[in-house]
């Protein structure tokens, strides 16, 4: 049985072994954040390499029944040969999924931050139906969230930024950035109409401090006020809060959830750069279009993504025409469906881009 792809990469476990190799150095941990560094590169290619490396030895040892119970005629084994390999099936697609992700900073941590649009209580109330969307995805991923900022509107939240901390969170989220618009009937309406609400969904990556972006002190216009979050009274007896505009792009990032104006000015510094990183890296690669979602109106033919509750119940993805019914597991934060269908489609996409430049420069 042949395998290609990873299983054929040699040069992950020679880049495994250079990488401990340097690790045993007796001076290894001399520079402690190098080290650090280094021994994360390191986890890293484990996580993507090992689980290949035994998919490919169990691959291998199926091979060897199949052939055995061929030779032996042993059809009893067929349904235990059948069920192995649907397993080891389900385990390849998972896995493969990784393989889709190839950005710099997929297997980061990112931040998500949710906006009402149009709509009123009605899409306030709905921002506040994503956000806890996204933080049950999380809560079954593993990551752990962090709060960074919240702006309560009657009904919901008029935005909310949180962080989420997990290898491949930006990866995966990176596509859910866009408009998401829901249909059912208001909760808020005394006749029970039926309602359109929009919210924005916003996925940036968190980048560490080996990443540089130029950041000019003329360029950035500081404000501090009083938080109005969770905090007791000392919230609201200073201005501990923190909100930075970078006047060139109109990027504005904000931060309340540290009793320190301190500490909320290093969080949102550091969400500054992530979203500074992302303004640039869309503008060399010019695909502003695809990854600049939150810039578009909130509203009518900028969706990326519908969720009806009435008359029927569906979740739809506009990109990749995955459909889902089951609308209250989507709410619960069973959204893999849509999160593989727009990776899947973005590397087909990525693949065709790459062969049609081939194509033109053998030209």
């Amino acid at each position: 049985m042949k395998h290609g792809g990873v299983f054929e990469d040699a040069g992950f476990s020679r880049r495994i072994a250079d990488i401990e190799e340097e690790a045993a150095r007796p001076d290894f941990w001399n520079d402690s954040a190098a080290a650090e560094k280094t021994m994360t590169a390191l986890k890293s290619l484990r996580n993507r390499y090992e689980p290949w490396k035994a998919l490919r030895c169990e691959i291998d040892d199926l091979s060897t029944l199949v052939d055995l119970a061929l030779e032996a005629k042993a059809e009893s084994e067929s349904i235990d040969i059948e069920k192995t390999l649907i397993s080891l099936g389900a385990r390849y697609e998972k896995q493969n999924l990784f393989e889709l992700m190839s950005g710099e900073l997929d297997n980061s941590s990112c931040f998500l931050s949710v906006h009402s649009g149009a709509g009123g209580t009605e899409a306030c109330d709905w921002a506040g139906m994503l956000y806890r969307m996204y933080l049950r995805w999380s809560e079954q991923k593993g990551f752990s969230t962090e709060e960074i900022d919240r702006l309560d509107a009657e009904g919901g939240v008029k935005s909310v930024t949180c962080r989420i901390d997990g290898e491949w969170a930006y990866g995966f989220l990176k596509g859910e950035s866009g408009v998401h618009r829901l249909v059912r009937i208001s909760p808020f309406d005394s006749n029970s109409r039926r309602h359109t609400s929009f919210a924005s969904v916003y996925i940036f990556p968190v980048i560490d401090d080996s990443i540089e972006v130029d950041i000019k002190p003329e360029d950035l216009r500081v404000d501090t006020y009083r938080s109005g979050g969770a905090g007791g009274q000392h919230v609201n007896k200073t201005d501990s809060a923190v909100r930075f505009t970078h006047i060139p792009t109109g990027i504005v990032v904000a931060c309340q959830n540290e009793r320190s104006q301190i500490k909320n000015r290093a969080v949102a510094m550091s969400m500054l750069k992530a979203r500074l990183y992302e303004h640039y890296r869309q503008e060399k690669e010019k695909e502003n279009e695809r990854f600049a979602q939150e810039k578009k109106d909130i509203s009518w033919g900028s969706q990326i993504r519908s969720y009806v509750f009435q008359p029927y119940t569906m979740v739809k993805d506009y990109r990749t025409k995955v459909e889902v019914g089951n609308i209250q597991a989507v709410m619960d934060g069973d959204i893999d469906c849509f999160i593989e269908g727009y990776l899947k489609e973005s590397w087909k996409n990525s693949a065709f881009e790459k062969n049609a430049l081939l194509r033109r420069n053998e030209k």
